[in-house]
């Protein structure tokens, strides 16, 4: 969703636009964001779930900005394809967790 609010925030969508498609496609099913192209004539932000439906808002004359949450996933996916994993072999073992006094006596009544 980072990514989808800072293509919008570059084209100058307001912050308050911009939150309120952000919250309504967090509402949506993960597996019909890849459908969704959001459309925007600078002002509002439109959802289009099919290729009519772009048309009808471009037939409006004005002039719209698209964006293809599937290519944003995938640009996301190929982004995070190529972060290298961390190599955790050189790290130390976690020392235990010190105890504090409340906990110390609590284990020292259920122990006798």
């Amino acid at each position: 969703m980072l990514k989808v609010a800072k293509r919008l925030l570059d084209t100058g969508i307001s912050l308050q636009q911009i939150r309120t498609a952000v919250d309504h496609l967090r509402g949506r099913p993960a597996g019909e964001l890849a459908r969704i192209t959001l459309m925007s004539d600078g002002v509002s932000v439109y959802e289009c779930t099919s290729p009519e439906e772009v048309v009808d808002l471009m037939q409006c004359g004005q002039g719209m900005f698209g964006l293809a949450l599937a290519n944003v996933a995938r640009e996301l996916e190929e982004a995070l394809g190529v972060v290298p994993a961390e190599d955790r072999s050189e790290l130390p073992a976690s020392a235990p967790q010190p105890v504090d006094e409340l906990a110390r006596r609590r284990r020292e009544r259920r122990t006798g």
